[in-house]
């Protein structure tokens, strides 16, 4: 199971942190990935990180702005969100284990329930 965490309301130009929490061991050997849902629109890829943390992959809209780590240790990713627009305003969703390319929402096999992050300009 993912729990996703942290989202909130924030003025433009601000930060959060959300976190995505797991149980179970196979969590540090897999691949978790953040999407968002901004309303009306499809999901979308935003970052993802590999399951040692070596290697990180970002939405070229979010690049520079948006950090994604991870601690095994602790069975949590966290996503640093930072210099918010208001089109970040999206249900942001963590996922793990894709079972194809890490940018592509349908392979992967769990999900989190998403947590609300609104940005007002």
């Amino acid at each position: 199971q993912l729990q996703a965490s942290g989202g909130g309301l924030v003025q433009a130009g601000g930060s959060l942190s959300l976190s995505c929490a797991a149980s179970g061991r196979t969590f540090s050997s897999a691949t978790v990935g953040w999407f968002r849902r901004a309303p009306g629109e499809e999901r979308e890829f935003v970052a993802a990180i590999t399951y040692s943390g070596a290697n990180t992959y970002y939405a070229d809209s979010v690049k520079g702005r948006f950090t994604i780590s991870r601690d095994n240790a602790k069975n949590t990713v966290y996503l640093q969100i930072g210099s918010l627009k208001p089109e970040d305003t999206a249900v942001y969703y963590c996922a793990a284990q894709p079972i194809g390319p890490y940018y592509a929402a349908s392979t992967y096999r769990y999900w989190g329930q998403g947590t609300l992050v609104t940005v007002s300009s």
